[in-house]
């Protein structure tokens, strides 16, 4: 098997770990011991309840140190955030063995190995809340250094692990190095808590359902496919869970939400991602109009919960989640945005206004589709503050009852915040017999090539046929809430492991192109000169192995002021 060339050119640094890890084994200490470790408190508890000479067990990761001799600072990093740790060679080597200190400590420690510490409270002339070690254990080596920024002497900031691919590929890596980060997905788990404890609270009943489903219902897009063996049927990654979360409510419950993971094999850019999460709630004997008031109050909590206020900065806009919301009918929309009424049009009519409004289509489209791209294209980003887009044509809606007074019509909303829908909501179409005509149009629009129509479910239109009540379903992109929540413009800053493209594999590299690389990696970007010093090659190895490099795509040079320097791609 061909080994990509990082696993086998490890750089200066990691062959110095490596041997450091062989000594300390040498030594008959275990870099990776088993046992538990007695950690009793975290760096907030310590600053927060803060008591002079208390003792402690404090673990984390070493995150930098300053050695002066016989003593250190150095920092600590736990879960919770930083303290600032103190080594003192006669303190942690009370006898004449001072090798725990003098070899261990100062020699065969790095950055990024994560320790255990015994020690006492004390706080440093300058004021700062430390630990003194009485007794440190490793637990972990690290193997790799961490790519911690660096600041110079006037205090700019370079270095930075700031490049969307590497930090979104190695998460464990951006969590250790970008705190903000971290502050993320903290708050994405306190939006989510928000959610159940509103819905909880209301008496409804978290559920789960399938993710595996002979008939991807629930919504309209193209599913994931796979097969079973053992049943030796087709199986989809599911798209919605609506159609399930509808049978429970056949079944007598009266609200129940899911937090559902669902599977979209559609296009990724800044606000999708083929797996990405939903909660949906349905609940019996209410409508739409019910809905738009529970999801103003739900909205409003969770802002509050999340920033202790209802205004959200996004961007440079200030989003204020304080309710009541404007209700928007989707044709007036989009009347007012693009000056066309499509009330009454044909699908040929529309399909030509489209067309005059330069928005890309193809002959798979039926009528709701046509006006989903007209409002999409045109209206959508228009609506900043939450606002309600209702009243969607039937054809756009199949498992959406009719509305009450405009029979073209349906009882559906859209929530619209940030140019974004969040939010997708029924009175839920519970005539077995409208469903099932519903689900045939979707059919003809399959037939048509529409590859993100309906599936007809006879399973589901059999329990209908048993009774469903009167329903109001609800669902809430969570990816998206939390981008709101959050300010961040992408789906993958809010998602720990978004799907990436694979790795590039390098190419077959000669010995001189491996040597130059393997100094880039440890030091990116550099300056020309002292990379070819480095590297120790003559001229002529030197000027082929960097043509190498740029033939295959990896390095480049660039101008800096006065200064040539050399970057890996």
């Amino acid at each position: 098997m061909q080994l990509n060339f990082w696993n086998m050119q490890l750089s200066e640094q990691e062959v110095v770990r490596r041997e450091k890890l062989a000594k300390l084994k040498e030594m008959g200490i275990n870099p990776y011991p088993a046992a538990l470790y007695p950690v009793d408190t975290k760096s907030t508890q310590i600053k927060k309840n803060y008591e002079e000479g208390k003792k402690v067990v404090i673990a984390g990761r070493l995150m930098s140190r300053r050695i002066q001799g016989k003593a250190s600072f150095a920092e600590l990093q736990d879960s919770e955030g930083r303290i600032q740790v103190y080594f003192n060679r006669d303190e942690i080597c009370p006898g004449e063995d001072k090798t725990l200190y003098n070899d261990v400590y100062k020699k065969l420690l790095d950055i990024g190995d994560i320790i255990g510490v015994h020690g006492t409270l004390f706080t440093t002339q300058v004021g700062e809340k430390t630990v003194m070690v009485k007794h440190f254990d490793i637990l972990s080596k690290a193997l790799r250094p961490l790519p911690l920024p660096k600041v110079d002497a006037e205090g700019h900031v370079y270095d930075e692990f700031n490049d969307p691919e590497q930090r979104y590929r190695q998460r464990y890596v951006d969590l250790v190095v970008n705190p903000r980060v971290k502050d993320t997905f903290v708050k994405r788990t306190k939006i989510t808590n928000s959610i159940r404890e509103f819905f909880n609270e209301m008496g409804y009943l978290e559920v789960e359902t399938p993710i595996l489903q002979p008939i991807p219902g629930g919504a309209a897009a193209r599913p994931f496919v796979t097969h079973h063996n053992a049943l030796n049927i087709p199986l989809y990654l599911r798209i919605a869970n609506e159609l399930y979360l509808k049978r429970l409510i056949v079944g007598g419950f009266e609200g129940v939400y899911e937090f559902s993971k669902d599977f979209r094999n559609e296009g990724m850019d800044r606000t999708h991602n083929p797996e990405f999460t939903v909660m949906e709630l349905y609940v019996a004997y209410k409508d739409y109009n019910w809905m738009m008031e529970t999801t103003e109050r739900l909205l409003e909590k969770v802002a509050v919960d999340a920033h202790g206020s209802t205004k959200v900065k996004v961007g440079k806009n200030e989003i204020d989640f304080k309710a009541p919301y404007p209700r928007v009918s989707l044709l007036t929309a989009i009347q007012e945005h693009t000056g066309y009424d499509l009330r009454g049009m044909s699908e040929e009519e529309i399909r030509v206004v489209a067309q005059k409004l330069d928005i890309e289509i193809d002959d798979s489209m039926g009528k709701g589709k046509l006006i989903d791209e007209i409002f999409g294209e045109k209206c959508e980003m228009h609506y900043i503050q939450p606002t309600f887009i209702i009243d969607y044509p039937k054809e756009m809606s199949p498992l959406t009852k009719e509305h009450r007074t405009h029979p073209e019509l349906t009882e559906r909303f859209e929530l619209m915040v940030n140019g974004k829908e969040i939010a997708n909501a029924y009175s839920e179409l519970n005539d077995p017999i409208d469903q099932r005509e519903r689900f045939e149009e979707q059919l003809k629009l399959s037939e048509k090539g529409d590859d993100e129509a309906m599936f007809i479910d006879q399973d589901f239109l059999r329990a209908l046929e048993y009774g469903m009540p009167p329903t109001s379903g609800i669902g809430i992109g969570i990816d998206r809430l939390v981008m709101l929540m959050t300010n961040n413009a992408s789906i993958q800053e809010v998602l720990f492991f978004p799907q990436m493209r694979p790795e590039k594999k390098l190419p077959d590299l000669s010995e001189n192109e491996k040597t130059i690389l393997g100094l880039l990696k440890e030091e990116n970007p550099v300056s020309l000169p002292v990379l070819k010093e480095k590297a120790g090659l003559s001229n002529k190895a030197w000027d082929k192995g960097m043509k190498g490099l740029n033939a295959h795509g990896l390095v480049k040079v660039v101008k800096e002021g006065e200064d040539l320097l050399c970057t890996l791609l």
